[in-house]
């Protein structure tokens, strides 16, 4: 693919509506002259927007005063056309590469400073395209890790510090879940209050044993259902007739009197009766009485009796009292373990509800014992009422029994806290606390939706670095090739140039943004930092034409490194800028060498010497002219005959005798006369340097010569000196330094002749 017409500039720099390129063709070589000021810059910058597709370089400039925005139509090979139009080209060309001074502004150096974005481009244009692909895929992934950094953040920051406490964000999303941490909490809670209130702790006191006093209604059944069995039936039938007559009572009452028979009767022969002291020999009740209250029924009485202690022993007095105060101290001893332990058992006991049900089954029983009492003999049992109530007060009692079991088994536990709390670390338990605390938080919603947003970031992150050390792996290996080959590639341009340096340590340098090209320069074999605060830098050890050079050795030497040379339209814009005069030759020759290896090579200058040498030198391609011309306020495109334009004086007065000898005529003899001693003069700078240089006249030479004929010195041979001086002497005549007539003198046309011809012949020798 090539450009093969320029149709259309309108709008851009100098150039207001220019369609006068559509004429001109673009060919293997296209050479564009014109003076500074004129548009060369602006074709070169509208060719690279093209390559790169940067609209900005076009838009920034737009043709001063101007309403309208540039609009350019370029014309390439096959009827392709690339169009810029409303700020945008419709297609790009990559493949055209473009030196100008945006190019060393780019990648060499900015004046004369030398800054990262300098060493950032000029790593890309060593890489070359395939480099550039590898590069771009690790800058790629560079900016998703820095994209994946600034989501962090951004997710960390959704994450506060007073949630998180002293751990970043990374270590607080990292803690483990603990399915127990509530429990734990709990416990190092605990833990920590014990060892806060150590003192207390020691002094406070374990679980002292709750229990409730038993009824055994087996046993107080058994006394009420006791009687006599051996008791004669008939004794026991007129005594309990006659107790029965004497009413409630009556049978404890007899009782109590039989026992005092004895001390009624003593001192006396028979036995009296404590009441009314007569003889009870003849009663018929005393036997039957005797009978009935002996020593069987006082055994019955004193077991009822018994019974009845037992049950106000054991159920009444303070012991219902001893029983409430136990119940108190417990459950101020449960509240106070319950801070420091898990599992004290709760002492939450009705003790008035308890006291009813006790007082009721005391009372049921003592009123069956004490009906008892009242009828020794006869045969009772406990009521359904007594039995119930003793029954809902063992229910109770068992409780009582099953709490103080579970409280004595309570300190176990309190033994151990008491240990611990002599001996903690306050300052650890806070730690461990604080931690659990952490591990709660993180798995609580909304924080731990957030830590879970910010992990799976942080693991993309991970796989975009595995990526980018990936990319930046094979780039290494790209580089290990190519950037020594640059470097050789580099020097030996800078040899053709003849600069006075080479460049040293071409490597690569790997950092946060990216990739960029290192190198030093060298001269006088010794290594020139970059840049350096003091001493010797790249800044002040090389000319405006050294940086010219060393940029333009950096274009010719990426062209020589590219697989894709041959599809290449490649743009050079003024390459003499700066350029020292001894380096113009060369800078041609290599770009003669370079042509037969692109596909274009397009080239604009204000130097008409040059691009003479340029064109003279390939005339074994399609080559064509073109020059930038003033149109009034603007400029225009125009052909330019490089043929006619690059004929010299010396050319045109050869050419004029030439003619004259072959054609004749009286309109050229004058001008024919005049060219003679020219010719002479301009054989001579050249022939003979060193003795005829700038501002010698003939007359002097030519007696020098004759003094040195036949000398080691000599000059010429004195028939050569004879001819010269003859040729002189005609030539003479017709210019005013030497024939005040000159324009006057006489001219016979075969002496004219005669004399042109032996001019021509001289200077040939």
């Amino acid at each position: 693919m090539t450009v093969e017409r320029i149709q259309l500039l309108r709008n851009t720099g100098q150039f207001d509506s220019v369609n006068a390129g559509a004429q001109l063709p673009l060919t293997k070589l296209s050479l564009i002259y014109a003076e500074n000021g004129r548009g060369k810059t602006t074709l070169a910058t509208i060719l690279r927007s093209l390559s790169t597709g940067e609209a900005r370089l076009i838009d920034e400039r737009q043709r001063l005063g101007s309403v309208h925005p540039p609009h350019i139509v370029l014309a390439a090979a096959g009827g392709a056309s690339y169009m810029f139009q409303n700020g945008a080209w419709s297609t790009t060309l990559p493949q055209i590469a473009v030196f100008d001074d945006a190019f060393v502004a780019q990648n060499v150096c900015s004046g004369i400073e030398i800054e990262t974005a300098h060493r950032q481009n000029l790593h890309e244009l060593i890489l070359g395209a395939q480099g550039v692909q590898l590069n771009a895929v690790v800058l790629q992934q560079i900016a998703a890790v820095e994209q994946h950094n600034r989501t962090l953040r951004e997710r960390g920051d959704a994450i506060p510090a007073a949630t998180r406490g002293a751990l970043t964000v990374e270590a607080f999303c990292a803690l483990k879940p603990d399915p127990q941490v509530d429990v734990k909490i709990q416990e190092a809670e605990r833990q920590l209050a014990a060892a806060r209130a150590a003192d207390a702790v020691q002094r406070q006191e374990a679980f002292l044993p709750l229990s409730l006093p038993a009824f055994d209604p087996g046993a107080i059944n058994a006394v009420l259902a006791r009687d006599l069995p051996a008791l004669e039936a008939d004794a026991a039938m007129h005594v309990q007739a006659h107790v029965a007559r004497l009413g409630q009572g009556g049978e404890s009452w007899i009782g109590q009197g039989m026992n005092r028979i004895e001390p009624a009767s003593a001192g006396h022969d028979q036995e009296i009766c404590p009441f009314c002291a007569q003889d009870l020999a003849g009663s018929p009740l005393i036997p039957h009485y005797q009978a009935y209250f002996g020593a069987e029924y006082q055994a019955l009485r004193t077991a009822i009796a018994g019974a009845i202690s037992t049950v106000n022993a054991e159920h009444g007095g303070d012991i219902p009292s001893a029983f409430e105060r136990a119940i108190r101290v417990g459950a101020q001893t449960s509240e106070f373990w319950t801070r420091f332990m898990q599992d004290v058992p709760a002492v939450d006991v009705d003790t008035a509800a308890i006291s009813r049900l006790w007082g009721a089954a005391r009372t049921a029983i003592l009123a069956a014992l004490r009906a008892k009492q009242a009828a020794p003999l006869e045969p009772i049992a406990l009521s359904a009422e007594a039995e119930a109530a003793a029954a809902t007060y063992e229910t109770a009692r068992v409780l009582i029994a099953e709490l103080s079991a579970g409280l004595q088994a309570a300190n176990n536990g309190i033994a151990v806290v008491k240990e611990k709390a002599a001996g903690a670390n306050v300052a650890a338990l806070t730690t461990d606390l604080q931690r659990l605390t952490l591990v709660r938080t993180r798995y609580t919603q909304p924080v731990s939706g957030f830590c879970d947003a910010y992990l799976l970031e942080k693991q993309a992150k991970a796989s975009t670095e595995g990526l980018r050390d990936q990319a930046r792996t094979a780039l290494d290996q790209y580089r290990l090739n190519v950037f020594p080959a640059y470097e050789t590639a580099i020097n030996d341009y800078l040899q053709r140039f003849n600069a006075g340096f080479r460049i040293g340590a071409v490597s690569s340098v790997n950092n946060r943004g990216g990739s960029s090209a290192s190198y030093n320069v060298v001269i006088n074999a010794t290594a020139v930092a970059l840049s350096a605060e003091n001493g010797p830098s790249f800044r002040n050890t090389l000319s405006a034409g050294d940086r010219n050079t060393l940029a333009l050795a950096f274009f010719f030497a990426s062209l020589e490194q590219d697989p894709q040379i041959a599809q290449k339209i490649v743009v050079i814009d003024d390459p003499m800028t700066s350029l020292d005069e001894h380096r113009s030759l060369t800078t041609v020759q290599e770009m003669r060498r370079l042509l037969g290896r692109v596909s274009q090579m397009i080239v604009l200058s204000h130097s008409k010497p040059f691009l003479f040498a340029l064109w003279v030198g390939a005339d074994t391609v399609t080559r064509s002219a073109m020059r930038i011309a003033r149109q009034g306020a603007s400029s225009t495109l125009a052909a330019w005959d490089v043929n006619q334009d690059s004929i010299t004086e010396h050319d045109r007065r050869h050419l004029l005798v030439t003619d004259y000898i072959q054609n004749g005529g009286p309109a050229t003899e004058r001008a024919t006369a005049e060219a003679l001693r020219p010719i002479l003069e301009a054989f001579l700078r050249v022939a003979c340097p060193a003795h005829f240089p700038p501002g010698t006249l003939l007359g002097p030479f030519i007696n020098l010569c004759r003094q040195r004929v036949g000398t080691a010195q000599q000059i010429l041979s004195m028939e050569d000196v004879d001819e010269l001086d003859a040729l002189k002497e005609y030539g003479n005549r017709f210019h005013h330094d030497s024939n005040a007539a000159w324009q006057t003198a006489v001219i016979n046309d075969q002496e004219l002749i005669n004399f042109a011809r032996r001019t021509l012949m001289f200077a040939r020798r």
